[in-house]
């Protein structure tokens, strides 16, 4: 956790809603990959999108080989890792990591993972498993799904296709046309 302390700034690399929310300072963003890793909804969120009696999911990563996760790098001050830290409480813990920035640099970073044993880890679901849970979930940061369409549109415009979580959306936005008609 203070690896990166002595240093004067520290890449850190977003995957869920550190790309689309922003509320800490940086230095420089830009469009990254990490290898060897990919983004899955298996991670509960108790404090922020659910709560402790219905938790919401969030994205967390797990390890696959093959696999490029898109995301956003965000050049930092270590003093930032405080209220990230907080943000980020629910079992994410800070992993240091190499990363790929556009421009072709490899740098080496910090990246928040919840891993399989953390409490609020929930592991895999079906993808309709997956919508029906955060279309019923709500916490103090909002709807869960508001996270998911936020993360969805995010990815797109970054140009990063995410099979996972575009088939959750489908899901989700089938759910509420079915919940409308």
């Amino acid at each position: 956790m203070t690896r990166f302390d002595d240093h004067d700034t520290v890449w850190l690399f977003g995957y869920g809603s550190l790309i689309y929310k922003t509320d800490f300072a940086f230095l420089e963003r830009r469009p990254a990959r990490l290898r060897g890793w990919t983004r899955r909804f298996w991670q509960g969120s108790h404090d922020h999108r659910g709560t402790p009696d219905a938790p919401g999911r969030v994205v967390t990563l797990v390890p696959r080989e093959s696999a490029i996760c898109a995301g956003v790098a965000y050049r930092i001050t270590p003093a930032i890792f405080a209220p990230l830290d907080h943000r980020e409480k629910n079992g994410y813990l800070r992993l240091a990591t190499a990363l790929t920035l556009d421009d072709g640099r490899d740098v080496e970073g910090v990246v928040y993972i919840a891993t399989a044993d953390n409490a609020a880890f929930l592991g895999p679901a079906s993808k309709q498993a997956i919508a029906r849970q955060i279309a019923a979930s709500h916490g103090p940061s909002g709807p869960n799904r508001d996270y998911l369409l936020h993360l969805a549109d995010a990815l797109r415009e970054l140009g990063a296709d995410d099979p996972h979580v575009f088939a959750i959306e489908r899901e989700l936005l089938a759910l509420v046309q079915r919940t409308l008609a």
